[in-house]
């Protein structure tokens, strides 16, 4: 037996029976079992002891995930109880030292022991794997480093005459150490050790079996989760907000603390919260990444503190929740993107079948009316011609002629919706196209109080584009922006030129259009206008000339303000535009 440890008289009050420590193993056994937080599991393993054994200090000692955590329960001046984690700065057996914190001759000692340091020396303290020390001042004026060290408030060289540590082992491995001080010397009988040295055997085995009851219990809340956000990814008409929503409300109960938890996702600048929700600096959170863009990210705070474990108050398992569950979020948010899109996709392909049936049957039905209409313009032309007709007959006959003419220019949009048409494409100045094409429209907005401001670009470049088409494109978003404006507004037209395009912008101060009719304005034979005022094709038409000619269309309207339209053509004709002419008038011959 070592100097450290002197045999004293039987009889001591604090003196366990053996019945005493195994209830004792028992409870703090029951403890480990019940897969509470490792913080919870210590503390009430540390004050168990401290009470049973009635000596200074109980200091807990144990490693996991390349760390080293300490537990100190203690009732000099008031029961206390410390727990922290302890990281070594330098490498190397004699290098090694704790982060600026001071410790207790225990822990201090504790550390030797931990880094196998000293061992030679201490042989003199040892029984077996034990180190007792039962005379401090005998033991600091062979260790006196000791005495010029910090100490902490568990206790000081003046204040102690007793210290034991013990291993802490689980299938022969050494995984913490137990550290007892007491007030007095001969504070543990002799006969007491091999029951002290059983509890650390069992305190060895709690610890491993309260580690993995409360990785199993940690799991099962991770998978509960991840498997509720799944089936709610999975629900019928709910949408991502709905589904974020919910989301949100199942972060805290999986986490270690969920009486304390709070989530938060937040997704292009949209932020769904569960109850409860504070700002706080105890916070874990993870970026919600969509096509390599960040788009977001899922938060989980606490809103009281909690104890530092391997990241802030929270364990290294839960940063692989929360990743996973950023990860899940980003494919959900993905699959519904792309099922949107997909739609949008299917909508177009619907609508241009439907734009290539109308176009056909619109070609048949022109192609059908065509000739009958221009034999009664002939017929009514010739009869006009007639001597001594009746003034009311020459009237109706004009009538006749009128409304054939109409209804043959109903005819040629039809057939150039049908794409019947074949254009006839030459370099036209569209400024010059304007002010000759406006001397149409003129009278018809003066008489409707509507007044024409021209705001015409210098030095236009020219287009290659059919000038029929081009002018028809003019005059029918004109007369729409005329129809627009009943009780009288101003009308802008003017041009601007871009990167290798040309800008034909018609302006209104109308009564605008809803985002819904903004959508359909394009539609075959949609129109807003009361029946025998007009027929929806125009746009259609206007639509189809622009893409024929390799450019496009921009709207933007709003209810009481007006309405835009951008036409941006290419300054040279589209590429392979020239074969597709002469493909067109093989078909029209």
């Amino acid at each position: 037996m070592g100097k450290g440890y002197r045999l004293r008289p039987p009889g001591n009050s604090r003196k366990r029976s053996s019945d005493d420590f195994r209830g004792l193993d028992h409870e703090i056994l029951t403890f480990a079992y019940s897969g509470e937080p490792r913080v919870d599991f210590l503390k009430k393993a540390g004050n168990l002891i401290l009470k049973f054994s009635r000596l200074q200090s109980v200091e807990l000692w144990f490693k996991e995930n390349d760390q080293y955590y300490r537990h100190v329960s203690s009732i000099k001046a008031e029961p206390i109880f410390k727990y922290e984690i302890v990281q070594f700065a330098d490498a190397g057996k004699d290098g090694k030292r704790f982060d600026s914190k001071e410790f207790s001759i225990s822990g201090m000692l504790s550390r030797d022991l931990i880094l196998g340091r000293r061992e030679e020396r201490l042989r003199d303290y040892a029984v077996g794997e034990l180190v007792i020390i039962n005379d401090i001042a005998d033991f600091l004026s062979s260790f006196p480093e000791y005495s010029s060290l910090g100490r902490s408030d568990s206790d000081r060289a003046d204040e102690i005459g007793f210290l034991a540590i013990f291993p802490l082992k689980f299938c022969g491995e050494k995984v913490g150490l137990l550290s007892l001080t007491g007030d007095k010397r001969d504070s543990i009988e002799s006969e007491e050790l091999e029951s002290y040295q059983n509890l650390a055997n069992t305190l060895g085995i709690a610890l491993m079996t309260q580690r993995a009851q409360a990785a199993l219990k940690e799991r099962v809340k991770e998978l509960t989760c991840l498997y509720s956000i799944a089936r709610v990814a999975e629900k019928e008409g709910i949408s991502i907000d709905g589904i974020l929503r919910e989301i949100s409300g199942l972060l805290p109960p999986a986490w270690q603390y969920p009486e304390a938890a709070a989530g938060r996702i937040i997704l292009d600048g949209e932020v769904y919260l569960s109850t409860g929700f504070l700002e706080t600096s105890w916070k874990q959170t993870s970026a919600i990444i969509v096509g390599g863009v960040v788009r977001g990210a899922v938060e989980v705070v606490y809103v009281e503190q909690k104890p530092d474990l391997d990241e802030g108050p929270f364990l290294r398992e839960e940063r692989s929740l929360i990743d996973a569950i950023a990860r899940e979020v980003a494919m959900i948010v993905e699959r519904i993107e792309a099922e949107e899109e997909k739609a949008k996709l299917q909508d177009q392909l619907r609508h241009a079948d439907r734009l290539a049936t109308i176009g056909q049957l619109a070609a048949g039905v022109a192609h059908e009316i065509n000739e009958p209409l221009g034999s009664m313009l002939g017929f009514a032309q010739l009869a006009r011609k007639h001597p001594n007709l009746p003034d009311q007959v020459e009237k109706d006959l004009g009538k006749i002629e009128a409304a054939s003419l109409h209804a043959r220019e109903i005819v040629k949009k039809l057939m150039l919706f049908g794409r019947q048409m074949p254009p006839q494409k030459s370099r036209i100045n569209l400024n010059k196209m304007i002010e000759d094409g406006l001397y149409f429209i003129k009278s018809r907005c003066r008489k409707s109080g509507i007044a024409i401001e021209l705001e015409l670009a210098q030095n236009l470049p020219e287009i290659t584009a059919d000038q029929s088409q081009i002018y028809q494109v003019l005059v029918n978003l004109a007369v729409n922006a005329v129809q627009a404006m009943p009780d009288g507004g101003r009308l802008t037209i003017g041009t601007r030129s871009g990167d290798n395009t040309v800008l034909l912008i018609v302006e209104d101060t109308g009564v605008g259009m809803n985002e819904e009719t903004q959508k359909k304005i394009f539609l075959p034979f949609f129109t807003t206008k009361e029946i025998n005022e007009g027929t929806g094709i125009g746009l259609s038409v206007v639509h189809g000339i622009v893409i024929s000619h390799g450019g496009t269309i921009n709207v933007e309207s709003e209810i009481g303000r007006g309405t835009l339209f951008e036409i941006r053509l290419p300054i040279s004709a589209p590429a392979g535009g020239q074969k597709r002419e002469n493909n067109d008038d093989t078909k029209s011959r």
